[in-house]
């Protein structure tokens, strides 16, 4: 069994892609998780499986179009990749504040990112970096005004997924609790 950190892109936002929380647990269930367990409806989930993270995401996207008429993109980490990747935050002052601190998870490491267009679109607050398949961004000022949190994915030349560090830290307690992580 690997324990997975499901992160769902674009559901329950604007009031499009619907999918209750308990929806997204009976279809995970459905296709042999175990120990679901899921965090706010932006698509949080935690949970077990024998089913590899390539196979999975597909089948996981396939049962929510199937049920709900769309099929959202579905990033899958191993609870290990997850921790690794909070633990390497760049940006422990921004811990303080977990709303202004996030990490965008990306599909793929980015083969050609344009940091000079982000550098560019940067405000003088802004703090970011690029760690393999993970985009730091501390925004002091709030995410909803920073013009950089918008072009990550165009600039980055990858799809991305982000989460501030309230939900990061959130998931990495469940996965304690669940015994996935000491």
């Amino acid at each position: 069994m690997t324990a997975y950190v499901a992160l769902f892109r674009g559901i329950n936002v604007g009031g499009k892609h619907s999918l209750p929380m308990q929806d997204l647990r009976d279809i995970l269930s459905s296709l042999g998780c175990e120990d679901v367990q899921t965090y706010i409806q932006s698509g949080n989930a935690v949970f077990s499986s024998v089913v590899d993270a390539q196979s999975l995401s597909g089948q996981i996207k396939d049962a929510i179009e199937k049920r709900c008429g769309f099929g959202p993109p579905v990033l899958l980490l191993t609870v290990e990749r997850f921790q690794a990747i909070a633990a390497a935050n760049p940006f422990p002052d921004g811990e303080e504040t977990p709303k202004l601190l996030h990490v965008a998870f990306l599909t793929a490491v980015a083969p050609n990112p344009d940091l000079e267009a982000l550098h560019a679109l940067k405000a003088p607050s802004e703090q970011f970096l690029l760690c393999g398949d993970a985009f730091y961004l501390y925004a002091p000022d709030g995410i909803g005004r920073s013009k950089l949190a918008v072009k990550i994915d165009r600039h980055l030349g990858v799809a991305t997924t982000a989460r501030n560090w309230r939900t990061v830290t959130k998931l990495l307690k469940i996965c304690k609790e669940s015994k996935w992580i000491q």
